[in-house]
């Protein structure tokens, strides 16, 4: 008798130049959907990503037209053009001297090469996902699917229309996912369990929450090495987090 084949879904919205946490959970995937339907969250990830520098962290963020305020992800744009060699030079002068620079302002300059900022957005996933060789076989856009819904029970939907067996996610879904309704439906569920690990010459103390760029800049495609991707079964995860609350 044939072995069931675990297939792992991960569903997720864009995010710009994503900490190495976020790669982590793209190397456990076979699939991964982008979720650019959805609305855009002021305050998120989306837009923005924190980089280190010799002083502590400074943001990079892209300016949104309007604040993207009520739209949908794959419909922001940018307040201006301004920022795009503003971060190339930001990541450029903080980066100096690293013996990868090149290749993470080559992986930029792809990313940016974008018209669309949704686009943008995506590659700047994809782009360090492709060069640390963690790029998914498959990729989908929500805004492409013709599956509707809402809370966990789109997120479901997506999953077994891929043929998931496996979804793989992060800590914010246990507000919302019914992980018993998953294993109803014969996808197990995981949880990430973050672990990144200090890559060459960081600076002190180690700060896994910052742009992929600066694992690369350090060590180019060993850099995959820092991502270390490990996940926790969902009952694992609820007991923990309920043991953690006080």
């Amino acid at each position: 008798m044939a072995k069931n084949v675990l297939k792992t879904v991960v569903i997720s919205q864009p995010m710009y130049f994503p900490w190495p946490g976020f790669m982590a959970q793209m190397a456990l995937a076979d699939v991964h959907v982008w979720l650019d339907d959805a609305q855009f969250s002021k305050g998120s990830f989306t837009n923005r990503i924190q980089v280190r520098t010799a002083t502590g962290r400074t943001w990079m963020t892209i300016p949104l037209a309007g604040t993207g305020s009520f739209q949908p992800i794959a419909a922001l744009s940018a307040a201006n053009e301004k920022w795009r060699t503003a971060h190339r030079d930001l990541i450029r002068q903080q980066f100096k001297g690293l013996p990868k620079l090149d290749d993470a302002l080559a992986i930029l300059d792809r990313a940016l090469g974008h018209l669309n900022l949704v686009d943008v957005l995506i590659a700047s996933c994809e782009e360090p996902a492709r060069y640390l060789r963690v790029l998914p076989t498959e990729i989908a856009r929500t805004s492409t699917l013709e599956i509707r819904g809402d809370s966990w029970r789109r997120v479901l939907d997506i999953v077994l229309a891929f043929g998931g067996t496996r979804y793989v996610t992060g800590h914010g879904a246990a507000n919302y996912l019914d992980c018993e309704a998953f294993e109803t439906a014969g996808v197990t569920v995981e949880f990430m369990d973050y672990a990144p690990r200090p890559w060459s010459n960081h600076r002190e103390p180690f700060d896994p929450y910052v742009t992929i760029l600066e694992p690369i800049a350090h060590d180019g495609q060993n850099a995959a090495m820092s991502l270390n991707p490990k996940t926790v079964g969902w009952r694992d995860f609820m007991s923990r987090t309920a043991a953690a609350r006080p």
